[in-house]
C-alpha cells in the first residue's frame, strides 16, 4: 500500500508546439533535467526510471545521456493513454519498497509532427482493432464516437453537455501561457458551428497534435522534506482493465458504458482515506470530451447516467463544483498523452498553478477512460 510514502518532488516539461526541431531523446532529457533542477537533485542520483512501452527514447540511451548512476529499477506501461498515472505510481511503489531511490517518469512525443500510429502503409492493426478496423472504425475518434452515441441513447446527453468540457478546459488553457491555446477564446457558438471529426464528435471534441516532452522526479516521504519545492505525496495509485474489456468500445462487457475507470477506482479508494467528496480538483485523461462525463462517473463524482448533467452550471470550472484540467488539458494546453494532467496536479497541491483552486488538499489525476487506465491521488 502507498498511503503517502513517496512524493513528487520535481516537475518538468519543454515548451509545447505543433512543430519541435529536436528529437524525441533530446526532448525527454531536457524535461528530465528540468525536472531534477526542480527538485533540487543532481542526475548522477537517479537510479529508477519509470515510461510507456511506445516512448521511443529507451532507458539504456536515456540514462547515458541523462549522466545517471546505476539504475536498479526500471519499467514501462502499455496503452498510451493509460499509462502516464501507472508509470509514476509504479515508480512510487519501487521507491517506498527500496528498490530505487531517486525515480523518474517521463513521456516524450513528437505527435504534431509525426505520423500517426494507426494509419500508413506499415500500421498493423492490434488485436482490439482487428475487430473493428473492417465496419468502418478506423480511428480512435471513430470509436469513442460510437461509444458517445450510446450513451447519448441511453442518458439523454447532447452536444451542449460535450460543449460544456470543450469550454471549460479551454478557460484554463486561456490564462495558461504554456497552453497552445493560450488567449485563444472559445464560445458555444464556434464549438457548435465545428466541423464533424466522427459524428456526434466535432473539432472541439478532439484533443490537440503535439511535439513536446514532459517529466517528474519521485522520491522517499521522508527525502521529500528537504527537496526545493514542497511535496506532493502519493497517497494512492491503481490501475484498472476490466473483464471482457474491449479497447476504446468495450464491445464484450456486460455494460459498455461501465469502462475500465469503474475497475480502477474501486482498487484506488480502496488503498486510500480520500473518497471522491474529499477531491478538490481533478484532472481527467480528455483526449476527447465524451470521455470526462464517463470518467465524473466511473471516479464516483456522480451516478452512472449523471456525467453529462454534472457538466452545466460551470461545474467544471474555478468556483464549481469540481474544477477539472486546470491547465487546459489534451483538449487546451498539449495532447502528450496525459503527463501534462500529472504535472498540474502537482502544482494544483503546490499552489502555483495559472488557475489555483482555493485550499486544494487531494488532487485526482486519471489516464483514459476505454483503454486499460490508471489514476493517482495526490496529496498535500
Amino acid at each position: 500500500m502507498l498511503r503517502d510514502a513517496a512524493a513528487v518532488v520535481g516537475i518538468g516539461e519543454t515548451p509545447f508546439a505543433k512543430h519541435l526541431e529536436d528529437s524525441e531523446r533530446k526532448l525527454a532529457l531536457r524535461a528530465i533535467l528540468a525536472a531534477l533542477d526542480d527538485a533540487g537533485i543532481e542526475p548522477a542520483e537517479v537510479d529508477g526510471l519509470a515510461s510507456y512501452t511506445i516512448e521511443s527514447t529507451d532507458e539504456v540511451e536515456l540514462a547515458k545521456n541523462l549522466g545517471a548512476g546505476d539504475i536498479t529499477f526500471f519499467t514501462q506501461v502499455g496503452y498510451g493513454g493509460g499509462a502516464g498515472p501507472a508509470a509514476v505510481g509504479q515508480l512510487a511503489l519501487a521507491v517506498a519498497a527500496g528498490q530505487c531511490r531517486v525515480g523518474v517518469a517521463w513521456r516524450s512525443r513528437k505527435r504534431g509532427s509525426g505520423g500517426r500510429p494507426w494509419a500508413g502503409a506499415g500500421a498493423q492493426p492490434s488485436a482490439p482493432a482487428q475487430w473493428t478496423r473492417p465496419w468502418g472504425l478506423l480511428r480512435p475518434v471513430d470509436e469513442i464516437a460510437l461509444l458517445t452515441r450510446r450513451y447519448m441513447h441511453e442518458y439523454g446527453a447532447t452536444r451542449d453537455h460535450l460543449a460544456n468540457v470543450a469550454l471549460a478546459v479551454r478557460k484554463m488553457a486561456n490564462r495558461n501561457p504554456r497552453a497552445l491555446m493560450y488567449e485563444r477564446k472559445l464560445t458555444r457558438e464556434d464549438y457548435m458551428a465545428a466541423r464533424f471529426i466522427s459524428e456526434p464528435l466535432c473539432l472541439f471534441d478532439n484533443c490537440l497534435e503535439t511535439d513536446g516532452a514532459l517529466a517528474c522526479v519521485v522520491v522517499s516521504a521522508e527525502r521529500a522534506r528537504d527537496c526545493r519545492q514542497p511535496p506532493a505525496y502519493l497517497h494512492a495509485f491503481a490501475q484498472g482493465l476490466p473483464r471482457q474489456s474491449h479497447t476504446m468500445v468495450n464491445y464484450w462487457c456486460d455494460d459498455p458504458l461501465q469502462g475500465p475507470a469503474w475497475t480502477c477506482a474501486r482498487q484506488l479508494y480502496q488503498n486510500s482515506e480520500i473518497r471522491a467528496d474529499d477531491i478538490d480538483v481533478a484532472q481527467f485523461y480528455d483526449a476527447f470530451t465524451p470521455l470526462v462525463l464517463l470518467s465524473l462517473e466511473g471516479y464516483g463524482f456522480c451516478k452512472k447516467g449523471e456525467g453529462a448533467a454534472f457538466t452545466q452550471d460551470g461545474a467544471l470550472e474555478i468556483g464549481g463544483r469540481l474544477p477539472i484540467n486546470t491547465s487546459g488539458g489534451g483538449l487546451s494546453e498539449a495532447y502528450v498523452h496525459g503527463f501534462n494532467l500529472i504535472n498540474e496536479g502537482v502544482r494544483q497541491v503546490r499552489g502555483s498553478s495559472v488557475n489555483p483552486v482555493a485550499g486544494v488538499a487531494a488532487c485526482l489525476v486519471t489516464a483514459g477512460e476505454g483503454v486499460p487506465t490508471s489514476a493517482l491521488i495526490l496529496r498535500k
